[in-house]
């Protein structure tokens, strides 16, 4: 059942403080994520035709105890932990629906870190999180990535088999760790993110659910660890990044690029969030990949048109963000930016410097076909496109890529004769 609109927006940031709170009493983050997500189910029935309850988080965390106990009764296996959880945490510790919670800390974090464990794969890492910490269930993950929804089943379950193995534990990694297992989770976010605003396979550009998502987690991440500067470059790039998304469609759905795009339907209130970040975290510690980007995304955010855009000082950020983080996708944008700024000559001898085996998607071939087409090489611009069209499974990409191979067609005909 899909709680109503106004009900769903005050459970899903309730989720991981919830979770949170039964992981860090019991342990058993699997028993104890599947009583959260029965207790969010009865909240969806009862809160539409009660009314949400005075201390909603409360009512959730009474309700979650509760069957988790069921379940513990219900397994003659566990009734001497059930005993030892019964001494250790009376029952008049939990609060009753609508009654005063006692103060508890925020878990997100740790929550999130254990779903970016590092013995479970990215994908699983993003699956997880989206359930664990984000609320939805396997049902809308398993739609959002395209896949059955038994197949995004067994792949949250690997995910927690493999971390309880792992014997990881409801806290906080050690100050030597902290930076590395942060980076897992801006990493998880950030690809939810990516999911959410390019969709990589099927009929939609844009997932804005996950795009959503992707903002809301890192808030909260960000509201948890503000001097983080990567935290706030994430999220300073995201907002920077989402405030484009309703112009980067057409009326049928179809891809607008950025020179193209109508800069009046940008979201002017995201650009001016995103700026904030970028002014008030560049210059305060160390730099990281994340605040450059957000830096590059603010300067094509405020810039009047295309033409306008502060070219060289793109390509400078993106040769300091080749030094932070060395990878041919970088590169590739990067070449975009030197095309603009010396012409697309140069930024051809930029792009020859990738591998063309490296796995890159169709991103080599796609801005290779744009750079040959404003170079004035239909023929070699138009096979570029056709083949970047063959690598994606993504309709409004693919529809595009061809729709450009398609225009430039006649002129290469004539070409030859």
């Amino acid at each position: 059942m899909t709680a109503p609109a106004p009900v769903a927006e005050v459970l899903r940031p309730l989720v991981p403080q919830v979770l949170g709170v039964l992981v860090r009493r019991y342990g058993q983050f699997d028993a104890c994520e599947d009583a959260v997500q029965e207790a969010l189910l009865a909240a969806s029935e009862q809160w539409p035709v009660e009314g949400v309850p005075a201390n909603p988080r409360s009512w959730l965390v009474t309700v979650a105890t509760r069957r988790l106990t069921d379940h513990w009764r219900s397994e003659s296996a566990r009734r001497r932990r059930e005993e030892t959880v019964a001494v250790r945490e009376p029952a008049a510790v939990v609060p009753g629906p609508g009654e005063e919670q006692p103060p508890e800390a925020d878990d997100t974090l740790k929550l999130l870190f254990l779903c970016c464990h590092p013995a479970v794969s990215p994908p699983s890492q993003v699956a997880l999180t989206l359930r664990a910490v984000g609320g939805l269930t396997t049902a809308q993950i398993a739609a959002a990535f395209l896949v059955p929804e038994a197949t995004m089943t067994r792949r949250i379950t690997r995910a927690k088999e493999r971390i309880a193995a792992a014997g990881s534990t409801f806290s906080e990694p050690s100050p030597d760790d902290f930076g590395e297992r942060l980076r897992v989770v801006l990493q998880v976010l950030y690809l939810i993110f990516n999911e959410g605003y390019t969709a990589t396979s099927g009929e939609n550009l844009v997932r804005a659910e996950l795009a959503t998502e992707a903002i809301r987690l890192t808030r909260a991440v960000h509201a948890l660890i503000p001097d983080e500067g990567e935290v706030a470059g994430l999220l300073a790039l995201m907002l920077l990044t989402d405030a484009r998304r309703e112009a980067r469609t057409g009326p049928d759905g179809e891809l607008v690029p950025l020179p193209e795009q109508d800069r009046a339907r940008w979201n002017a209130a995201l650009i001016a969030e995103g700026e904030a970040l970028v002014d008030a975290t560049i210059g305060r510690g160390a730099i990281g990949p994340y605040q450059v980007q957000a830096a590059i995304a603010a300067l094509h955010a405020t810039a009047p048109s295309t033409e306008e855009t502060d070219w060289p000082q793109i390509v400078e950020l993106y040769r300091v963000l080749q030094a932070l983080m060395p990878s041919p996708v970088v590169t590739i944008n990067q070449a975009v930016a030197v095309a603009q700024a010396s012409g697309p000559a140069r930024g051809l001898e930029v792009l020859d410097t990738v591998d063309a085996k490296l796995d890159v998607g169709l991103r080599l071939d796609a801005v290779r076909a744009h750079l040959l087409e404003l170079a004035g090489d239909a023929a070699g611009a138009r096979e570029c496109y056709l083949r970047a069209a063959r690598r994606t499974a993504s309709l409004p990409e693919r529809r595009y890529l061809l729709k450009r191979a398609e225009r430039i067609a006649p002129e290469t005909d004539a070409a030859r004769n």
